[in-house]
């Protein structure tokens, strides 16, 4: 007997051997599965396709059009089932599904305008006064005074430079011998941040402070110095702020070495040009953030292992960093423990849900949660922090790494959602770090903010002139980035640093690093000499009321 086998081939069927016929029926039901589980794989990978194209269409008009917009991403905003799955999981309940939300009726009120804050006391006041035509035509004998009116405007008088004109006088004593040699007596010179130089702290500290803090290229000093009256080159700039660097090294080198001492750090990197004569060149800023403590930038070349040696090599503690390569070799037994950042994991998230939210929006939710937990457990004791991260955090970090394995199979090869997957899979150990040890941030954020200094500072100035003029500039970055941590006014700061650096100690130089200035402000002999330095006190606009 002849029978039309599968995919039209003809088979010939012995009359008898029921065996066989069974056989031939499993044979067949076995391939008509695989191939149906081959279809449905088929299809996931075309929707798939099919999404990455339109996202890719969507991509393309929006550059056509010039509208790209920010580059970080963010959670989306009004989800109804991304907020209740958050709600969800931190009521340790199974989210929901969202409902319409009720119409609520707000209480009329009346808006209460903004109150004006007076102006600092410190500030120097003019006082005008102003009386009616009438009065000054009549005199004031034909009118009585029944009050005042009172108001004040800020104004701006051009920045002020002073000249410190220093004279020494010289004695000899009038009881001395005639015509012997006489002892000739003259005042000491005072201290000058730099040597035989020709500006004060004071100068000094404003030229750094605009140059790295208000982010304007040199140019752009010279012409604003040429307004307020003086001509300086920015070649002469350059000098004053290379041999500041100098001044300042053994400081920011006590504070690097602190911050290894630290039990976790922080570090990230971002590129910047530097020039050369045929063509620029790539090097990178680094930065390193030993919280609450200090903010360190460092300069190389290479974006390698080499330049990750210079920054934290020896280090033994946790290292809170994206998942670099550069950074493998510092992690192992007797050395550094790799903790991971739940934002870069969150930018993998993101990137999968603008695919297929329906099924991202749980692995969203769970990050979501864990910051929203960290937010208020951020000023809480260790105890309470760990407790809190053991209860509710390590639950919702055992979702999401359970939804990675469950969505592994839908995850296409070169998709958002196979790289958000692949990088949890190989990040799950640095990832879950922070669970074992209260004092660890679950992000890297406070490193990339603090990078953003320069960023922003790259803008202006495009590149830095040579490798040196690199080094000089995370040199003073350093010092300006940790004032701002701990909120110390950093024109005083360097003002003042620059009038006891060049005397200090070397071995208490430490002292005088932002994370401790207000404490050294405090002693005495600092207060002393502070107060000695004539250069200083021409800077106070009111030496009765100046706080230095």
């Amino acid at each position: 007997m002849t029978r039309i086998g599968w995919c039209g081939t003809r088979e010939r069927v012995s009359g008898g051997g029921g065996g066989e016929s069974s056989d031939l029926s499993a044979s067949l039901l076995a391939r008509i599965a695989e191939l149906e589980a081959r279809l449905a794989q088929l299809e996931r990978e075309r929707d798939e396709y099919r999404t990455l194209y339109l996202l890719a269409r969507e991509e393309n008009a929006q550059l056509k059009r010039g509208l790209i917009g920010q580059k970080a991403h963010r959670p989306p905003e009004n989800d109804g089932q991304l907020s209740l799955a958050v709600l969800g999981l931190l009521l340790s309940e199974e989210p929901v599904t969202a409902a319409p939300a009720p119409a609520q009726l707000v209480a009329a009120h009346t808006r209460q305008h903004p109150v004006r804050k007076p102006f600092p006391e410190h500030l120097p006041r003019v006082s005008v006064e102003i009386v009616p035509p009438e009065v000054e035509r009549e005199g004031l004998d034909a009118f009585s005074g029944i009050g005042v009116e009172k108001r004040e405007v800020i104004e701006r008088r051009p920045a002020s430079l002073v000249v410190v004109e220093v004279v020494k006088k010289k004695f000899v004593r009038k009881s001395a011998a005639a015509g012997l040699h006489t002892e000739v007596l003259v005042g000491e010179t005072p201290d000058l941040p730099i040597p035989r130089g020709s500006a004060g702290p004071g100068r000094l500290a404003d030229s750094i402070v605009k140059r790295w803090q208000d982010h304007l290229p040199l140019n752009r000093l010279e012409g604003i110095y040429r307004r307020d009256g003086i001509e300086l080159n920015r070649s002469t700039l350059c000098t004053w702020h290379g041999e500041l660097a100098e001044l300042v090294e053994p400081l920011v080198a006590a504070m690097h070495a602190d911050a290894l001492q630290q039990p976790y750090l922080c570090t990230d990197a971002t590129g910047v040009l530097v020039q050369y004569p045929q063509r620029c060149k790539r090097g990178h800023f680094w930065v390193l953030v030993a919280p609450r403590r200090h903010v360190l930038f460092e300069f190389s070349m290479n974006h390698d292992a080499a330049a990750v040696d210079q920054l934290l090599g020896g280090y033994t503690g946790y290292v809170v960093a994206d998942a670099h390569k550069v950074y493998d070799h510092i992690y192992g037994p007797g050395k550094a423990t790799e903790a991971g950042c739940w934002s870069h994991m969150r930018q993998y998230v993101l990137d999968a849900l603008l695919i297929d939210p329906d099924r991202v929006r749980a692995a969203l939710a769970c990050i979501q949660a864990l910051f929203l937990i960290e937010r208020g457990i951020d000023r809480a004791p260790p105890a309470e922090r760990s407790r809190t991260r053991n209860e509710k955090s390590k639950p919702i970090t055992e979702k999401f790494f359970a939804w990675c394995d469950e969505n592994r199979e839908f995850a296409l090869e070169g998709s958002p959602l196979h790289d958000a997957i692949r990088y949890a899979t190989n990040q799950t150990a640095a990832l879950k770090r922070f669970l074992d040890d209260p004092r660890l941030p679950i992000h890297n954020n406070i490193s990339e903010l603090n990078l953003r200094r320069q960023a922003i500072g790259r803008k202006a100035w495009l590149f830095v002139g040579s490798e040196d003029g690199a080094r000089v500039n995370t040199t003073f970055v350093s010092l300006l980035a940790s004032c701002a941590m701990h909120r110390i006014e950093p024109w005083a700061y360097l003002r003042d640093l620059f009038c006891v650096l060049p005397g200090w100690p070397i071995k208490k130089v430490l002292d005088l690093a932002p994370v401790n200035w207000l404490a050294t402000l405090q002693q005495h002999a600092v207060q002393e000499t502070l107060a000695a330095n004539i250069f200083r006190r021409a800077t106070l606009l009111d030496h009765q009321r100046a706080v230095a």
